[in-house]
């Protein structure tokens, strides 16, 4: 193949960039395993599991390609790093011809586990379930353009229980140098690696759950980027105009104090308490993207505010910023509310235009779990799991590269790739067993 040519059948894409992404496996021996097990995570099939793809990538010889596969994620100490650093250096330049990154964007995923072993399982909120189980969670950081996104960091989050319980922590193998970390220590470690690799710059977004965080938010300023985050309703901020009090002239005894102050006259309020004694002229409708059926519309405001959290511990106010804030007409009261270090040159259409863009990373992580196999994993190890989400990204990525670049309708299941004819009776573990056929009578009571 000439150089600057690029492969002409997808196959041969496919091909091209795995090649690229196989020097990170830092072993000869890995790599084909490595392009088997992204190519059995983009082939059809309901389980992305180790068995059930050894299946359809070698009928004949299942037992040979499982051991192949199971060894590269489970037990081969490539780096999952320098993997995400590969897969990103090819998608994004695909990514960029349709745009520039507009966001990175911050988020944490959970996938509901049974039982007490696998590394990082324990009670606590899984956004999959919407409420408190065993589950484990990732926190993960991603570049997006308007029309598409890419995961490049990815960490499990290792609660307390786990961090200090070295028996399991040698059980599954999680790394002498990992200590118990919040998930927004977590994020931040993410960006400043961002920032250190050179990605293109862009407004940090997250959900309240690290927005709430003012060390999350002066974090990312110091950095020198941007942020669009959600806050809670009891975040409290000076109304427009205001300020905390200077520091109390000093009467010439004592050491003179040198903090900002308050009184039971000056004080700040919460968002929510600002947001109801706002006028009706400051709301605006505003769409931002086409939904299913029609555009995604409600109604918003947005306000120069100055943060209060902590402030009678500085010597200087916080800087303005913006409080963006979502009441939908007929809601009793505001539903979102969020803090930005944009610009004030913004319009409250281009505010809440990022603000929303948070959407595309559900859609990855849609695809990412149901078509992909990202929850599928079954091994119980901090690298197989670690292993496991690397790859799925790889393969995730090379769709992303597709759709940029040459087919807008790539998806998992729908590629132009080779697929073996599988066993006639062969039963992949985790696999549904087929339904049989329903009784007449069943079906018409059934009507």
């Amino acid at each position: 193949m000439r150089a600057g040519i690029a492969p002409s059948t997808q196959e041969d894409r496919f091909a091209a960039y795995m090649n690229g992404l196989a020097q990170a496996a830092e072993h000869a021996d890995r790599e084909e395993p490595l392009k088997a097990y992204c190519k059995g995570l983009l082939l059809p099939g309901e389980r992305k599991s180790v068995e059930p793809m050894a299946a359809r990538l070698a009928p004949d010889n299942v037992r040979q390609m499982h051991q192949s596969l199971h060894h590269v994620v489970a037990d081969s100490p490539w780096d999952d790093e320098l993997m995400l650093s590969r897969v990103r250096q090819s998608v994004l330049p695909a990514m960029e011809k349709n745009g520039e990154i507009e966001a990175w964007i911050i988020d944490d995923t959970g996938f509901a586990k049974k039982g007490s072993h696998s590394v990082g399982v324990t009670r606590q909120y899984c956004g999959q379930l919407g409420k408190q189980d065993n589950c484990r969670v990732a926190v993960s950081l991603s570049i997006a353009t308007a029309t598409s996104s890419l995961p490049i960091a990815w960490r499990l989050y290792l609660p307390e229980v786990w961090a200090n319980d070295r028996q399991r922590r040698k059980k599954t193998g999680v790394p002498s140098d990992i200590a118990f970390e919040t998930k927004v220590q977590i994020a931040l470690k993410e960006i400043e690696k961002a920032v250190e690799d050179g990605i293109p710059t862009a407004p940090v977004l997250a959900d309240a759950a690290y927005g709430n965080d003012s060390q999350f938010r002066a974090k990312i300023t110091e950095l020198g980027l941007t942020y669009v985050v959600g806050v809670q309703s009891s975040t409290t901020v000076w109304k427009p105009g205001e300020a905390p009090l200077e520091k109390k002239p000093w009467n010439g005894k004592g050491r003179p104090t040198t903090l900002l102050r308050r009184d039971k006259n000056h004080q700040p309020v919460s968002v929510k308490q600002l947001a109801v004694s706002l006028p009706p002229n400051v709301w605006r409708n505003v769409s931002w993207r086409e939904g299913s059926q029609n555009k995604l519309r409600s109604r918003f405001a947005a306000i120069r505010i100055r943060p209060a959290h902590r402030d009678t511990w500085r010597s200087q106010p916080h800087p303005e910023e913006w409080l963006l804030i979502e009441w939908p007409q007929g809601d009793t009261e505001p539903i979102k509310y969020w803090l930005s270090t944009l610009p004030e040159t913004f319009s409250l259409k281009q505010l809440v235009y990022r603000a929303k863009h948070r959407w595309i990373i559900e859609r990855d992580y849609q695809e990412l779990k149901q078509e992909l196999g990202l929850g599928h994993y079954e091994g119980r190890g901090w690298r197989g799991f670690h292993h496991h989400a690397t790859l799925c990204i790889a393969a995730y990525g090379f769709l992303v590269a597709e759709r940029n670049r040459f087919s807008p309708s790539a998806a998992s299941g729908n590629l132009e790739l080779s697929l073996p004819k599988p066993p006639k009776k062969f039963r992949p573990r985790g696999s549904r067993p087929r339904r049989a056929s329903q009784p007449a009578l069943h079906r018409h009571a059934a009507n």
